[in-house]
């Protein structure tokens, strides 16, 4: 079944959340071959024991993705959606750990119907919250998304 909503069908201040999901041992360390970062603060546990936190860190940049990731799994983009255009204002609010479960906050901040018969612009804001429902990562992200009329 298509969920998928376009420019005209969301609302400023609408309110969207995804599943859950926990961050495992093999998400830290695929995400370590892939970026090729292996800070001891993700990496040795030993060095990460010492730092105020007492504890391995995962990356602050897992958190965007998996965000992005989460957008997905929504649905409501799933056909409508043509481009993300920025992701701004990101701040890294309470560090990831491994075990913690995660889940994305979306939030309909703006619209901007431009010119254009096929497309607007969506100004949104995504929050990744924790199993306590605190916020961990926070920032906004504008998108190109389809019109009724246009697609």
């Amino acid at each position: 079944m298509d969920h998928s909503l376009y420019f005209e069908d969301l609302r400023q201040g609408e309110v969207f959340e995804s599943s859950g999901r926990t961050v495992t041992e093999t998400d830290m360390t695929f995400f370590s071959m892939l970026s090729g970062d292996w800070n001891p603060i993700h990496c040795d546990q030993h060095f990460a024991s010492k730092t105020r936190f007492g504890e391995r860190l995962v990356h602050g940049a897992y958190g965007i993705a998996i965000a992005t990731g989460m957008m997905h799994t929504l649905g409501i983009f799933e056909k409508s959606a043509v481009a993300m255009m920025s992701i701004s204002d990101w701040k890294f609010v309470k560090p990831i750990t491994v075990g913690m479960t995660l889940r994305l906050r979306l939030t309909i901040l703006d619209f901007e119907e431009g010119t254009s018969q096929r497309v607007g612009r969506v100004n949104r804001r995504l929050q990744l919250v924790n199993e306590q429902d605190e916020v961990v990562q926070d920032g906004v992200s504008d998108m190109l998304i389809l019109k009724k009329a246009g697609h």
